[in-house]
Protein backbone atom coordinates (compact mmCIF):
# COMPACT_ATOMS: atom_id res chain seq x y z
CA UNK A 1 0.00 0.00 0.00
CA UNK A 2 1.04 3.28 -0.47
CA UNK A 3 0.19 6.23 1.58
CA UNK A 4 1.61 9.55 1.56
CA UNK A 5 1.80 10.68 5.40
CA UNK A 6 -0.29 14.15 6.39
CA UNK A 7 0.77 16.74 9.05
CA UNK A 8 -0.14 16.44 12.44
CA UNK A 9 -3.22 19.04 12.23
CA UNK A 10 -4.17 17.53 8.39
CA UNK A 11 -4.67 20.03 6.12
CA UNK A 12 -7.81 20.29 4.19
CA UNK A 13 -8.96 20.69 0.73
CA UNK A 14 -11.47 23.43 -0.14
CA UNK A 15 -14.36 20.58 0.36
CA UNK A 16 -13.29 20.18 3.39
CA UNK A 17 -12.06 16.64 3.46
CA UNK A 18 -9.01 15.82 5.05
CA UNK A 19 -5.55 15.88 2.63
CA UNK A 20 -4.45 12.10 4.39
CA UNK A 21 -7.74 11.16 3.57
CA UNK A 22 -7.88 11.21 -0.45
CA UNK A 23 -4.16 10.74 -0.60
CA UNK A 24 -3.95 7.09 1.27
CA UNK A 25 -4.51 4.26 -1.27
CA UNK A 26 -5.61 0.65 0.44
CA UNK A 27 -6.71 -2.72 -0.72
CA UNK A 28 -3.12 -2.84 -2.59
CA UNK A 29 -1.43 -5.01 -1.02
CA UNK A 30 -4.35 -7.13 1.19
CA UNK A 31 -4.29 -10.68 1.47
CA UNK A 32 -0.67 -11.73 1.28
CA UNK A 33 -0.95 -10.31 -2.68
CA UNK A 34 1.02 -8.00 -3.98
CA UNK A 35 0.34 -5.34 -6.62
CA UNK A 36 2.17 -7.51 -9.07
CA UNK A 37 -0.63 -10.45 -8.44
CA UNK A 38 -3.77 -7.89 -9.04
CA UNK A 39 -2.55 -6.58 -12.29
CA UNK A 40 -1.06 -10.21 -13.26
CA UNK A 41 -5.01 -11.45 -12.17
CA UNK A 42 -6.38 -8.20 -14.51
CA UNK A 43 -4.18 -9.11 -17.59
CA UNK A 44 -6.44 -12.44 -17.64
CA UNK A 45 -9.41 -10.51 -18.14
CA UNK A 46 -11.02 -8.89 -21.29
CA UNK A 47 -11.03 -5.13 -21.66
CA UNK A 48 -14.36 -4.98 -23.85
CA UNK A 49 -16.00 -1.53 -22.77
CA UNK A 50 -14.67 1.63 -21.33
CA UNK A 51 -18.72 2.45 -19.84
CA UNK A 52 -18.77 2.92 -15.65
CA UNK A 53 -21.06 2.86 -13.09
CA UNK A 54 -21.23 5.15 -10.39
CA UNK A 55 -23.55 3.44 -7.44
CA UNK A 56 -24.47 5.96 -4.71
CA UNK A 57 -25.36 4.13 -1.39
CA UNK A 58 -28.12 5.78 1.07
CA UNK A 59 -27.18 4.17 4.41
CA UNK A 60 -29.74 3.40 6.48
CA UNK A 61 -33.67 2.87 4.54
CA UNK A 62 -34.45 6.23 2.77
CA UNK A 63 -38.20 6.76 3.38
CA UNK A 64 -39.50 6.04 -0.35
CA UNK A 65 -42.69 8.15 0.35
CA UNK A 66 -41.07 10.83 1.09
CA UNK A 67 -38.98 10.94 -1.69
CA UNK A 68 -40.07 9.54 -5.00
CA UNK A 69 -43.34 8.33 -4.21
CA UNK A 70 -45.35 10.87 -2.16
CA UNK A 71 -49.10 9.75 -1.26
CA UNK A 72 -50.98 13.48 -0.64
CA UNK A 73 -54.08 11.60 -0.61
CA UNK A 74 -53.30 9.10 2.16
CA UNK A 75 -54.35 9.62 5.73
CA UNK A 76 -52.16 12.38 7.63
CA UNK A 77 -50.66 9.71 9.52
CA UNK A 78 -49.20 7.91 6.29
CA UNK A 79 -48.89 11.30 3.96
CA UNK A 80 -46.13 12.95 6.05
CA UNK A 81 -45.71 16.69 5.80
CA UNK A 82 -44.06 17.26 2.06
CA UNK A 83 -45.84 18.10 -0.92
CA UNK A 84 -45.37 16.53 -4.68
CA UNK A 85 -44.44 18.88 -6.83
CA UNK A 86 -44.41 18.27 -10.63
CA UNK A 87 -41.59 17.63 -12.64
CA UNK A 88 -40.45 18.51 -16.36
CA UNK A 89 -42.25 15.30 -17.38
CA UNK A 90 -46.06 15.41 -17.51
CA UNK A 91 -47.45 13.11 -14.85
CA UNK A 92 -44.16 12.66 -12.77
CA UNK A 93 -44.25 14.08 -9.32
CA UNK A 94 -41.32 14.18 -6.57
CA UNK A 95 -40.85 15.74 -3.25
CA UNK A 96 -40.51 19.80 -2.93
CA UNK A 97 -37.53 19.38 -1.27
CA UNK A 98 -35.78 18.44 -4.38
CA UNK A 99 -36.48 20.83 -7.25
CA UNK A 100 -33.37 20.23 -8.84
CA UNK A 101 -34.30 16.52 -9.90
CA UNK A 102 -37.47 17.35 -10.80
CA UNK A 103 -36.57 20.19 -13.48
CA UNK A 104 -34.44 17.13 -15.10
CA UNK A 105 -36.90 14.21 -14.53
CA UNK A 106 -36.82 13.73 -18.22
CA UNK A 107 -32.84 12.11 -17.45
CA UNK A 108 -34.04 10.41 -14.98
CA UNK A 109 -35.82 6.86 -13.84
CA UNK A 110 -37.90 6.49 -10.79
CA UNK A 111 -38.00 2.86 -9.19
CA UNK A 112 -40.94 3.03 -6.84
CA UNK A 113 -41.31 -0.88 -6.46
CA UNK A 114 -38.34 -2.06 -5.36
CA UNK A 115 -38.86 -5.35 -3.30
CA UNK A 116 -36.64 -8.68 -1.90
CA UNK A 117 -35.16 -6.42 0.80
CA UNK A 118 -33.89 -8.43 3.85
CA UNK A 119 -34.39 -5.96 6.37
CA UNK A 120 -30.91 -6.30 7.43
CA UNK A 121 -28.91 -2.43 7.90
CA UNK A 122 -26.16 -3.24 5.40
CA UNK A 123 -24.89 -2.67 2.32
CA UNK A 124 -24.76 -5.82 1.23
CA UNK A 125 -27.69 -6.26 -0.89
CA UNK A 126 -26.71 -2.98 -2.35
CA UNK A 127 -23.14 -3.64 -3.61
CA UNK A 128 -24.01 -7.29 -4.45
CA UNK A 129 -27.51 -7.84 -5.28
CA UNK A 130 -27.62 -11.24 -3.38
CA UNK A 131 -28.99 -11.94 0.23
CA UNK A 132 -26.20 -12.74 2.58
CA UNK A 133 -27.85 -16.04 3.73
CA UNK A 134 -26.46 -19.51 2.34
CA UNK A 135 -23.41 -17.88 0.49
CA UNK A 136 -20.84 -19.66 -0.91
CA UNK A 137 -17.09 -20.18 0.46
CA UNK A 138 -15.32 -16.71 0.50
CA UNK A 139 -18.75 -14.98 0.37
CA UNK A 140 -20.66 -13.15 -2.92
CA UNK A 141 -17.90 -10.23 -4.70
CA UNK A 142 -19.54 -6.69 -5.12
CA UNK A 143 -20.65 -5.40 -8.15
CA UNK A 144 -17.48 -3.79 -9.14
CA UNK A 145 -14.86 -6.27 -8.02
CA UNK A 146 -17.15 -9.06 -10.76
CA UNK A 147 -16.54 -6.35 -13.13
CA UNK A 148 -12.92 -6.02 -12.05
CA UNK A 149 -12.62 -9.84 -12.57
CA UNK A 150 -14.89 -10.00 -15.99
CA UNK A 151 -13.42 -7.00 -17.89
CA UNK A 152 -10.30 -6.23 -15.91
CA UNK A 153 -8.86 -2.39 -15.91
CA UNK A 154 -8.74 -0.06 -18.59
CA UNK A 155 -5.29 1.17 -18.45
CA UNK A 156 -2.79 -0.23 -16.19
CA UNK A 157 -2.43 2.99 -13.95
CA UNK A 158 -6.32 2.84 -13.15
CA UNK A 159 -7.67 0.56 -11.06
CA UNK A 160 -11.34 -0.92 -12.46
CA UNK A 161 -13.23 -0.25 -8.67
CA UNK A 162 -12.96 2.43 -6.68
CA UNK A 163 -14.59 3.04 -3.18
CA UNK A 164 -14.98 6.23 -1.66
CA UNK A 165 -17.11 6.08 1.12
CA UNK A 166 -15.62 6.69 4.53
CA UNK A 167 -15.60 3.98 7.10
CA UNK A 168 -18.56 4.29 8.76
CA UNK A 169 -19.17 3.24 12.53
CA UNK A 170 -21.80 0.95 11.86
CA UNK A 171 -19.34 -1.97 10.06
CA UNK A 172 -22.39 -3.51 7.89
CA UNK A 173 -22.60 -0.34 6.33
CA UNK A 174 -18.96 -0.37 4.56
CA UNK A 175 -18.70 -1.83 1.38
CA UNK A 176 -15.08 -3.18 -0.34
CA UNK A 177 -15.50 -7.33 -0.02
CA UNK A 178 -14.77 -9.07 -3.08
CA UNK A 179 -15.38 -12.42 -1.33
CA UNK A 180 -14.55 -15.45 -3.21
CA UNK A 181 -12.54 -13.10 -5.97
CA UNK A 182 -10.24 -12.64 -3.76
CA UNK A 183 -8.12 -9.76 -2.73
CA UNK A 184 -6.98 -8.89 -6.22
CA UNK A 185 -10.36 -7.37 -6.69
CA UNK A 186 -10.80 -5.68 -3.82
CA UNK A 187 -10.96 -1.77 -4.29
CA UNK A 188 -9.08 1.07 -4.36
CA UNK A 189 -10.31 3.08 -1.41
CA UNK A 190 -8.56 6.33 -1.04
CA UNK A 191 -10.13 6.73 2.51
CA UNK A 192 -9.98 2.76 3.49
CA UNK A 193 -8.51 1.02 6.07
CA UNK A 194 -4.61 1.01 5.66
CA UNK A 195 -2.26 -2.17 5.89
CA UNK A 196 1.56 -1.68 6.01
CA UNK A 197 2.71 1.38 4.59
CA UNK A 198 5.12 2.18 1.82
CA UNK A 199 6.21 5.86 2.08
CA UNK A 200 8.03 7.63 -0.94
CA UNK A 201 11.21 8.62 0.62
CA UNK A 202 10.74 11.44 2.61
CA UNK A 203 7.30 12.74 0.38
CA UNK A 204 5.06 13.96 2.89
CA UNK A 205 2.34 16.67 3.09
CA UNK A 206 4.50 18.51 5.57
CA UNK A 207 6.60 19.54 2.42
CA UNK A 208 4.34 19.39 -0.09
CA UNK A 209 2.10 23.27 -0.51
CA UNK A 210 -0.20 21.73 -2.91
CA UNK A 211 -1.14 19.13 -5.55
CA UNK A 212 1.28 20.24 -8.44
CA UNK A 213 4.30 19.54 -5.71
CA UNK A 214 2.76 16.25 -5.09
CA UNK A 215 2.61 15.35 -8.82
CA UNK A 216 6.08 16.83 -9.45
CA UNK A 217 7.54 14.47 -6.40
CA UNK A 218 6.25 11.33 -7.47
CA UNK A 219 7.52 12.46 -11.01
CA UNK A 220 11.19 13.08 -9.32
CA UNK A 221 10.75 9.60 -7.64
CA UNK A 222 10.27 7.71 -10.55
CA UNK A 223 12.85 9.15 -12.36
CA UNK A 224 15.58 8.52 -9.11
CA UNK A 225 14.54 5.18 -9.06
CA UNK A 226 15.15 4.27 -13.08
CA UNK A 227 18.66 6.16 -12.73
CA UNK A 228 19.48 4.09 -10.00
CA UNK A 229 18.30 0.98 -11.58
CA UNK A 230 15.88 -0.68 -9.56
CA UNK A 231 13.48 -0.69 -12.83
CA UNK A 232 15.99 -3.50 -14.07
CA UNK A 233 14.87 -6.78 -14.24
CA UNK A 234 11.14 -6.28 -13.38
CA UNK A 235 9.02 -7.85 -15.04
CA UNK A 236 6.15 -6.33 -17.03
CA UNK A 237 3.79 -6.89 -14.65
CA UNK A 238 6.44 -5.85 -11.73
CA UNK A 239 6.89 -2.31 -14.20
CA UNK A 240 3.04 -1.78 -14.38
CA UNK A 241 2.78 -2.40 -10.87
CA UNK A 242 5.35 0.51 -9.66
CA UNK A 243 3.79 2.24 -12.61
CA UNK A 244 0.69 2.46 -10.20
CA UNK A 245 2.03 2.93 -7.18
CA UNK A 246 3.71 6.38 -8.43
CA UNK A 247 1.28 7.34 -10.84
CA UNK A 248 0.16 10.38 -10.88
CA UNK A 249 -2.90 9.98 -13.01
CA UNK A 250 -4.79 8.71 -9.99
CA UNK A 251 -3.96 11.92 -7.83
CA UNK A 252 -4.72 14.05 -10.69
CA UNK A 253 -8.30 12.48 -10.72
CA UNK A 254 -8.88 13.04 -7.13
CA UNK A 255 -7.43 16.47 -7.51
CA UNK A 256 -10.87 18.78 -7.70
CA UNK A 257 -9.06 21.78 -7.59
CA UNK A 258 -9.02 21.56 -11.39
CA UNK A 259 -12.49 21.84 -12.10
CA UNK A 260 -13.48 25.50 -12.28
CA UNK A 261 -14.84 26.99 -8.71
CA UNK A 262 -18.16 27.79 -10.40
CA UNK A 263 -18.78 24.03 -10.85
CA UNK A 264 -17.52 22.80 -7.54
CA UNK A 265 -20.01 25.33 -6.29
CA UNK A 266 -22.46 23.82 -8.34
CA UNK A 267 -21.70 20.74 -6.51
CA UNK A 268 -21.99 21.91 -3.11
CA UNK A 269 -19.38 21.16 -0.13
CA UNK A 270 -21.54 19.66 2.64
CA UNK A 271 -20.08 18.70 5.65
CA UNK A 272 -17.36 15.98 6.46
CA UNK A 273 -19.25 14.94 9.80
CA UNK A 274 -20.34 11.34 9.81
CA UNK A 275 -24.65 11.48 10.21
CA UNK A 276 -25.27 9.11 12.69
CA UNK A 277 -23.72 6.02 12.54
CA UNK A 278 -23.36 6.46 8.62
CA UNK A 279 -21.97 8.58 6.17
CA UNK A 280 -20.89 12.57 6.10
CA UNK A 281 -22.43 14.33 3.41
CA UNK A 282 -19.72 14.37 1.32
CA UNK A 283 -21.13 16.77 -1.76
CA UNK A 284 -17.59 16.96 -3.08
CA UNK A 285 -17.58 13.11 -3.37
CA UNK A 286 -20.15 13.06 -6.77
CA UNK A 287 -17.62 15.10 -8.58
CA UNK A 288 -14.76 12.93 -7.80
CA UNK A 289 -16.73 10.35 -8.76
CA UNK A 290 -17.57 11.94 -12.14
CA UNK A 291 -13.48 12.47 -12.49
CA UNK A 292 -12.89 9.22 -11.66
CA UNK A 293 -14.83 7.62 -14.17
CA UNK A 294 -13.73 10.14 -17.00
CA UNK A 295 -10.39 8.74 -15.55
CA UNK A 296 -11.02 5.11 -16.76
CA UNK A 297 -12.26 3.75 -13.46
CA UNK A 298 -15.18 1.46 -14.44
CA UNK A 299 -17.20 1.04 -10.77
CA UNK A 300 -17.15 4.13 -8.65
CA UNK A 301 -19.01 3.57 -5.20
CA UNK A 302 -19.74 6.30 -2.52
CA UNK A 303 -22.02 6.60 0.47
CA UNK A 304 -23.69 9.64 1.34
CA UNK A 305 -25.36 10.68 4.79
CA UNK A 306 -27.75 8.58 7.31
CA UNK A 307 -31.20 7.71 6.70
CA UNK A 308 -32.63 5.62 9.43
CA UNK A 309 -34.93 8.25 10.75
CA UNK A 310 -37.06 6.51 13.10
CA UNK A 311 -37.59 10.03 14.90
CA UNK A 312 -37.49 13.15 13.75
CA UNK A 313 -37.86 12.04 10.00
CA UNK A 314 -39.32 15.04 8.26
CA UNK A 315 -36.78 17.37 10.23
CA UNK A 316 -33.97 15.28 9.07
CA UNK A 317 -35.00 15.10 5.57
CA UNK A 318 -35.18 18.56 5.40
CA UNK A 319 -31.53 18.88 6.03
CA UNK A 320 -30.64 15.80 3.80
CA UNK A 321 -32.82 15.98 0.85
CA UNK A 322 -32.13 18.79 -0.45
CA UNK A 323 -28.19 18.52 -0.59
CA UNK A 324 -29.40 15.01 -2.37
CA UNK A 325 -30.88 17.05 -4.41
CA UNK A 326 -27.65 19.27 -5.63
CA UNK A 327 -25.08 16.38 -5.44
CA UNK A 328 -27.03 13.79 -8.12
CA UNK A 329 -28.37 16.21 -9.95
CA UNK A 330 -25.24 18.46 -10.80
CA UNK A 331 -23.66 15.03 -10.96
CA UNK A 332 -26.32 13.90 -14.05
CA UNK A 333 -26.04 17.68 -15.28
CA UNK A 334 -22.44 17.78 -15.45
CA UNK A 335 -22.37 13.96 -17.16
CA UNK A 336 -24.36 15.34 -19.69
CA UNK A 337 -22.87 18.40 -20.16
CA UNK A 338 -19.28 15.98 -20.77
CA UNK A 339 -20.51 13.91 -23.13
CA UNK A 340 -20.71 10.63 -20.91
CA UNK A 341 -24.48 10.05 -20.47
CA UNK A 342 -24.23 7.59 -22.70
CA UNK A 343 -21.55 5.84 -20.80
CA UNK A 344 -21.92 6.34 -17.18
CA UNK A 345 -24.73 4.56 -15.25
CA UNK A 346 -26.07 6.23 -12.10
CA UNK A 347 -27.67 4.50 -9.15
CA UNK A 348 -29.18 6.02 -6.26
CA UNK A 349 -30.56 3.55 -3.90
CA UNK A 350 -30.78 2.23 0.27
CA UNK A 351 -31.08 -1.39 1.75
CA UNK A 352 -34.74 -1.01 2.07
CA UNK A 353 -37.87 1.65 2.69
CA UNK A 354 -39.62 3.12 5.64
CA UNK A 355 -43.08 1.93 7.06
CA UNK A 356 -46.09 4.17 6.04
CA UNK A 357 -47.28 4.68 9.69
CA UNK A 358 -45.69 7.92 10.87
CA UNK A 359 -44.48 6.77 14.60
CA UNK A 360 -45.01 8.51 17.97
CA UNK A 361 -41.31 10.37 17.16
CA UNK A 362 -42.42 11.40 14.04
CA UNK A 363 -40.63 8.81 12.59
CA UNK A 364 -40.47 5.85 10.65
CA UNK A 365 -39.49 2.68 11.17
CA UNK A 366 -37.94 -0.37 8.83
CA UNK A 367 -40.05 -1.51 5.83
CA UNK A 368 -38.45 -4.38 4.03
CA UNK A 369 -41.37 -4.98 1.63
CA UNK A 370 -40.53 -1.93 -0.71
CA UNK A 371 -38.02 0.69 -1.13
CA UNK A 372 -36.96 2.91 -3.48
CA UNK A 373 -34.05 3.59 -6.32
CA UNK A 374 -33.48 6.00 -9.05
CA UNK A 375 -31.31 5.56 -12.05
CA UNK A 376 -30.04 7.84 -14.99
CA UNK A 377 -27.47 7.72 -17.74
CA UNK A 378 -26.31 4.57 -19.47
CA UNK A 379 -28.03 5.24 -22.72
CA UNK A 380 -31.69 4.36 -20.59
CA UNK A 381 -34.97 5.07 -21.56
CA UNK A 382 -35.06 7.66 -19.03
CA UNK A 383 -37.92 10.37 -18.09
CA UNK A 384 -40.40 7.12 -17.10
CA UNK A 385 -40.80 5.58 -13.79
CA UNK A 386 -40.83 2.38 -13.38
CA UNK A 387 -43.48 0.72 -10.81
CA UNK A 388 -45.95 1.33 -8.27
CA UNK A 389 -47.13 0.89 -4.44
CA UNK A 390 -50.73 1.03 -3.32
CA UNK A 391 -52.33 4.26 -1.57
CA UNK A 392 -50.02 3.88 1.20
CA UNK A 393 -47.14 3.38 -0.10
CA UNK A 394 -46.86 -0.35 1.92
CA UNK A 395 -46.17 -2.76 -0.80
CA UNK A 396 -45.63 -3.03 -4.99
CA UNK A 397 -48.77 -3.30 -6.56
CA UNK A 398 -47.32 -2.65 -10.57
CA UNK A 399 -43.98 -3.89 -11.66
CA UNK A 400 -42.26 -4.80 -8.74
CA UNK A 401 -38.40 -4.78 -9.17
CA UNK A 402 -35.68 -7.16 -7.55
CA UNK A 403 -32.29 -5.84 -7.01
CA UNK A 404 -30.98 -8.60 -8.93
CA UNK A 405 -32.70 -7.16 -12.31
CA UNK A 406 -31.17 -3.56 -11.44
CA UNK A 407 -27.85 -5.12 -11.14
CA UNK A 408 -28.15 -7.17 -14.36
CA UNK A 409 -29.06 -3.68 -15.68
CA UNK A 410 -26.08 -1.99 -14.51
CA UNK A 411 -23.99 -5.42 -16.24
CA UNK A 412 -25.85 -4.98 -19.17
CA UNK A 413 -24.77 -0.90 -19.81
CA UNK A 414 -21.11 -2.38 -19.11
CA UNK A 415 -21.61 -4.93 -22.03
CA UNK A 416 -21.95 -7.80 -19.86
CA UNK A 417 -24.24 -10.39 -20.22
CA UNK A 418 -26.05 -11.01 -17.06
CA UNK A 419 -27.91 -14.14 -17.76
CA UNK A 420 -24.38 -15.96 -19.50
CA UNK A 421 -21.79 -14.67 -17.13
CA UNK A 422 -20.14 -16.49 -14.65
CA UNK A 423 -16.68 -15.97 -12.16
CA UNK A 424 -15.43 -18.37 -10.66
CA UNK A 425 -15.96 -19.82 -6.50
CA UNK A 426 -13.18 -20.91 -4.64
CA UNK A 427 -13.70 -24.29 -5.83
CA UNK A 428 -13.62 -23.81 -8.87
CA UNK A 429 -16.80 -23.73 -9.81
CA UNK A 430 -18.70 -21.36 -12.26
CA UNK A 431 -21.64 -19.18 -10.47
CA UNK A 432 -23.29 -17.19 -12.52
CA UNK A 433 -23.06 -13.18 -11.58
CA UNK A 434 -26.87 -12.80 -11.18
CA UNK A 435 -29.63 -15.05 -10.75
CA UNK A 436 -30.81 -15.61 -13.60
CA UNK A 437 -32.74 -12.21 -13.96
CA UNK A 438 -32.69 -10.14 -16.97
CA UNK A 439 -32.10 -6.21 -17.58
CA UNK A 440 -35.50 -3.96 -17.25
CA UNK A 441 -36.43 -4.18 -20.78
CA UNK A 442 -38.49 -0.98 -20.32
CA UNK A 443 -35.21 0.66 -19.22
CA UNK A 444 -32.63 -0.55 -22.40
Amino acid sequence: MLTLLGPRTPGRYCDRISRRGFLQIGGLALGGLTLTDVLRAEAATGQKSNKSVIMIFLPGGPPHQDMYDLKPDAPSEIRGEFKPIATNVPGIQVCELMPKLAGMMDKLVPIRSVIGATGDHYSFQCMTGRRHQQQPSGGWPEFGSVVGKVLGATSPSVPPYVGLSPRMQHRPYNSGYPGFLGAAFTPFQPNGDGKDDMLLQGISLDRLDDRKSLIGALDNFNRRTDTHGMMAGMDAFQQQAFGVLTSSKLAEALDLEKEPQSLRDRYGFGTEKHQGDGAPRLMQQFLAARRLVEAGVRVVTLSFSFWDYHGSNFNLCRENLPQLDQGVSALVEDLHQRGLDKDVTVIVWGEFGRTPTINAQAGRDHWPNVSCALMAGGGLRTGQVIGATDRNAAEAVDRPVRFEEIHATLYNRLGIDPLSTTVSDLTGRPQYITEHHPPLAELV
